[in-house]
């Protein structure tokens, strides 16, 4: 029984007694309650009445790879060479890397309802509720080197800006890694991209791509997040994981065989249309040097100008944090 089959159940909108899904899952009453337990544990409401039994508070949508594929247009289909979908992981960059490791990963997919050790850039912990966000990596080799993919994590926050302005939500870009809503004078996260790269600076790499994507945030996350975010749902209440899902892969791997061989120029205007900082007062961190700096836009290579002290600089990625001054 997992965690998983339980929730199929109790999502059907009925009231279930401990026993009839005992019954159900082939399991002891004793270990239903201990699984009803670990709902309560993941921050999953649950709704009981005596003599009725239990039923979820909220539905929740888990994740299907047969709609998943059966939504991809038949060339998506084609590039695709397999979708896994893993009720919990350490991370899903992880799970591809170690398929990379294993001779295989090239246009391969994981998703996942939750994971243990996800990470975002600079090793921060990437924070997500059980079922509820989007936890996407994308495995990719590419045959023309490491030095060629300058700017790729910057494409990719293009299409998935431009996937959600295709919902009408108002999505801007924060350099290098962020995807952002501007809401009023507001601009909550709501997606973050982590690109890591293994292989030769001018042979073959492999390259796993992770998205985080909130779909939607309980309260008791938002708090522990420590920043201001937001979510799909916030905006569209019935946006459906699966279909961002096979959206995602249908525009990532459209992407990646162009930006191979076109680079980033392809994405560069359309990137600083979207630039969440556009000529505003920024902060730079690197390490513990903190400057103030203006920022503009990003160049050919995907490196973001700032001007600081009369002067255009230019800053490349690695250990360097930007923030808005307010």
């Amino acid at each position: 029984m997992t965690i998983r089959d339980l929730i199929r159940l109790l999502g059907d909108g009925g009231y279930h007694s401990g026993e009839a899904l005992g019954e159900e899952l082939g399991v002891s009453r004793t270990a239903v309650w201990k699984q009803l337990k670990k709902l309560e544990a993941l921050d999953i409401p649950l709704e009981a009445v005596k003599g009725l039994g239990y039923r979820l508070a909220h539905p929740i949508e888990l994740l299907d790879g047969q709609s998943i594929i059966e939504a991809l247009p038949r060339e998506t289909r084609k590039r695709l060479t397999r979708l896994f979908v893993e009720e919990s992981v350490e991370s899903t960059n992880t799970f591809l890397r170690e398929r990379f490791r294993q001779g295989a990963g090239h246009a391969e997919v994981c998703l996942a309802e939750v994971q243990s050790a996800g990470r975002g850039r600079r090793g921060r912990e990437w924070q997500t509720p059980w079922g509820r966000s989007l936890v996407f990596s994308l495995g990719w080799r590419f045959e023309s080197g490491a030095s060629s993919l300058e700017g790729l994590s910057l494409a990719i926050g293009v299409v998935v800006a431009e996937m959600l302005e295709s919902d009408g939500l108002p999505a801007r870009l924060k350099w290098p890694n962020d995807v952002l809503l501007q809401i009023q004078k507001d601009q909550p996260k709501i997606a973050g991209i982590l690109v890591e790269v293994t292989g030769d600076v001018s042979g073959p790499c492999d390259v796993v791509i992770g998205i985080g994507l909130n779909i939607e945030l309980p309260a008791s996350h938002r708090e522990d997040i420590g920043q201001s975010v937001t979510a799909v749902r916030d905006i569209i209440p019935g946006a459906s994981r699966n279909a961002y899902a096979a959206r995602l892969m249908e525009s990532l791997l459209a992407l990646l065989p162009e930006f191979e061989a076109e680079g980033f120029s392809a994405w560069q205007q359309r990137w600083n249309e979207r630039n969440a900082f556009k000529g505003r007062d920024v902060v730079i961190l690197r390490g513990d040097k903190r400057e103030e700096a203006i920022a503009e836009g990003v160049d050919i290579n995907g490196n973001l100008e700032v001007r600081m002290n009369g002067e255009t600089i230019t800053l490349a990625g690695g250990e360097i944090s930007l923030r808005a001054v307010s």
